[in-house]
Parts: C-alpha cells; sequence; structure tokens
C-alpha cells in the first residue's frame, strides 16, 4: 500500500476518535491528561471524563442560579428551559410515579434528562467528544438507576416483601427458586438495556458522521467533499436530535422501571 493510501487510512480511524483518549486535541494540537493511579487502579483523566465534567458544570451553571431566581413570569434561561421542565415533570415523573412520589424524584430526573442530554450534546461540539459513547459511562447511569429501583422498591412494599414480590403469587413453591431466578435477570436486564441503548445511538450516529467526513480525505475529490460536506451538516441536525431523544428515552425508562417497582403486581 502507497504512503498516501496508508494516511487515508489513518485518517479513516473511526475507532481512534470513539475511545477515551488521554489527552484533548485543539486545532492540530494535544494537551495531554493527568494520569492517576491508586494502587493498580487506574484512576487517570480522559476526555470522556474531562466532558463529564463540562456537562455537570453547564448543568450546575445553568440551574442553580436559575433555581435561585425562579419567578411566576419567566424570562430569560427560565423562559427557554421552563418547558422541557415542565415536560419532564408532565409527561415522565408524574405518570410513572405520581403526585405521591413524583415531586421527590423530580430533581433526580431532571439532573439525569440534562445531564445526558449536555454529554451527548458535547459530541457535537468542535474539539468535543460524546462521553456517552462509552459504555462504561452509560454502564455507571445505569447502575444508579437499578441502585434507585432496588432502594425505591425496598422504601416502598418493604425490604422483605419487594424482593417476594418479585414472584408472582400462588406460583407451586417447586418452581419458585427458578422464577425468582429469571425475574432477578429480568430485574438486571432493565439497567442493561438502558446501558446499551444509550451507548449503541451515540456511538453509532458518531461512526455515521465519521464515516461520511471520511469520505473527503478517501477521495480527494471536490464534488465527493462537497456532498460530504452537505451530508455531514445534515447528519449533525439529526444527531442533535438523537441526543435529544436519547436523553428523553433514558430518563423515560428509567422513570418507567422505578415506578413499576413501587407496585407489588410489577
Amino acid at each position: 500500500m502507497s504512503s498516501e493510501g496508508a494516511h487515508s487510512l489513518d485518517q479513516l480511524d473511526i475507532q481512534h476518535h470513539l475511545d477515551a483518549q488521554h489527552s484533548l486535541s485543539f486545532f492540530g494540537y494535544e494537551v495531554p491528561l493527568p494520569h492517576l493511579h491508586l494502587g493498580d487502579l487506574d484512576l487517570s483523566i480522559t476526555n470522556h471524563v474531562v466532558m463529564m465534567m463540562l456537562a455537570a458544570g453547564i448543568c450546575a451553571a445553568i440551574f442553580i442560579p436559575m433555581a435561585r431566581r425562579w419567578s411566576e413570569v419567566p424570562r430569560g434561561l427560565q423562559a427557554f428551559f421552563e418547558p422541557v421542565i415542565l415536560f419532564v415533570r408532565d409527561a415522565i415523573v408524574m405518570p410513572h410515579l405520581g403526585h405521591h412520589l413524583g415531586p421527590a424524584f423530580l430533581p433526580f430526573f431532571l439532573t439525569a434528562f440534562f445531564f445526558v442530554f449536555f454529554m451527548n450534546a458535547l459530541g457535537l461540539v468542535p474539539f468535543g467528544a460524546s462521553a456517552t459513547g462509552n459504555i462504561f459511562v452509560t454502564g455507571a447511569l445505569a447502575v444508579i438507576t437499578l441502585v434507585t429501583i432496588v432502594a425505591t422498591g425496598m422504601r416502598q412494599q418493604g425490604p422483605l416483601a419487594f424482593w417476594k414480590n418479585l414472584v408472582p403469587p400462588g406460583l407451586p413453591l417447586a418452581l419458585w427458586p427458578l422464577m425468582f431466578l429469571i425475574e432477578i435477570v429480568g430485574l438486571l436486564a432493565k439497567p442493561f438495556a438502558l446501558m446499551v441503548r444509550l451507548w449503541a445511538n451515540m456511538t453509532g450516529g458518531h461512526i455515521v458522521l465519521g464515516v461520511v467526513l471520511g469520505f473527503i480525505f478517501l477521495f480527494k475529490n471536490l464534488p465527493v467533499a462537497g456532498i460530504s460536506v452537505l451530508a455531514a451538516v445534515a447528519l449533525s441536525i439529526l444527531e442533535l436530535f438523537v441526543a435529544v431523544l436519547q436523553a428523553y428515552i433514558f430518563t423515560f425508562l428509567s422513570a418507567l422501571f422505578i415506578g413499576a417497582a413501587t407496585h407489588a403486581e410489577h
């Protein structure tokens, strides 16, 4: 293979751009990030960690001052975000958790929605990266949901009743252990689905966008470059919609699973 062809393939190394990196890239410059170790435990800062910190910082910078200056007549940022907040409350939280538990859980779900959205959106910013394209990040979010499911179910039903009610009543005693094991697998499958769904959708979108832009380096043809740029713009708009949609789906399913855990029949 010629050196020119090898260079084109290097430009199309999509996986390199999806993996966590120990540096941040700005206009061709690499800014190294700290390598931290606690014994054998690697606590190094990666670009995905930076994006998570940035998403958390954006949430704090927007919503803490907004909450302190909340007004019955919305203006500024409150006027922009209030319809989204009301949508999360009225379309996601209240239908699944009711007016008894909904207000207490509303901050949790609002945080989940906006945190996931900003992590998704940062992957569309030049020199940014989507932390939700890292399965360990989505896995950590799913574990938080699992802990909340179990903790809420045990609090509402009682510690022993929650585990007992996993198995439908009236089942023959001989089938109880097998059914209990199946229900445990089903309980674990819920956060697993959250983890894989969010990771796969965000990763898939970035792969397609990277491949489309990679055609510029592969073909080195002006008409192809023009088509690639137009397609990339259209895909970026679609990716912004997907960023919102995946934040909604993650929050919706989390509310659905947590709400179901409060009822013995589920």
